[in-house]
């Protein structure tokens, strides 16, 4: 299935967590008045865009396997990149294609992919006001992965279902105290921008209003694309640094160039 939703910024405002908003402004440490301002103030242009701007989502959720380090959705076959090295000794390098039934099982899972963002705000009107501009672009950006955590949030109790009984306070869905995890582009298990032109193919991003640039990066910037996983023992993990060895595999599994691959994943390269 595949869906889109369209919601009210009143809708999302619950779940904006104001810890990712205060450390965008590095509130951290600062005096508590400090954070109340600007929580105020972010509260007033909140208030100031009711019935003016909404926020979308486009969620599609297909027939899923892993085979080896690619995860196969809808019938796309989509290369992950596996960790080189464990969070623990003794524990197996992750990548995201474990987290289904693996093709050679012979049974079918599920898997999904998503993507959100907000009514493109007119951050350019601010250019010379950088107080505001910047106010403008993180509380858009906080709406974007609100907008995540909400759709999130009805495809677990819902439209997928697997979790119907679930009851959470916002701090445990803050604290990810759900079962599935959403995995999100450009984020430590996927840095890998060039993911949202398949990701876009999938699930037409253009609908919802978003649009890529060469490098892969989403406009409108307060943007949020990635994955959805509902196996109980799927939980995020950091890639860390990619060898050669397997910026090649990868390369050869996209189907890509080595060196444009290179350019996507050079943050995550090992350094020669």
């Amino acid at each position: 299935m595949r869906k889109i939703i369209t919601y009210e910024v009143s809708e999302i405002e619950p779940y904006i967590n104001w810890l990712y908003f205060y450390h965008a402004w590095n509130m951290d440490g600062k005096p508590l008045e400090e954070k109340e301002h600007l929580h105020l103030e972010a509260e007033k242009l909140l208030d100031s865009w009711q019935g003016k701007v909404r926020t979308r989502a486009v969620f599609g959720l297909y027939e899923a396997n892993g085979d080896g380090d690619d995860l196969l959705l809808n019938g796309v076959r989509i290369p992950m990149l596996r960790q080189q090295k464990a969070e623990k000794p003794g524990e197996p390098n992750l990548c995201m294609a474990d987290f289904v039934r693996p093709l050679s099982s012979g049974i079918k899972d599920r898997a999904g992919a998503f993507a959100t963002t907000v009514d493109t705000v007119r951050v350019e009107e601010s250019q010379n006001d950088p107080y505001r501009k910047m106010l403008l672009q993180t509380l858009s950006d906080r709406l974007a992965e609100g907008t995540a955590e909400r759709m999130h949030e009805e495809v677990r109790r819902h439209y997928w279902g697997y979790a119907p009984d679930e009851h959470l306070t916002m701090q445990e869905t803050h604290l990810e105290k759900y079962q599935g995890i959403r995995p999100a582009v450009g984020y430590p298990s996927l840095p890998d921008t060039s993911m949202n032109f398949i990701l876009s193919d999938l699930l037409d991003m253009k609908e919802i209003g978003i649009r890529l640039t060469e490098n892969g990066m989403m406009i409108p910037h307060a943007s949020v694309s990635g994955f959805l996983f509902s196996n109980p023992q799927s939980h995020y993990f950091d890639l860390g640094k990619i060898g050669e060895d397997q910026l090649l595999d990868y390369a050869r599994r996209r189907g890509l160039p080595v060196e444009l691959m290179r350019h996507f994943l050079q943050s995550s390269l090992l350094r020669k």
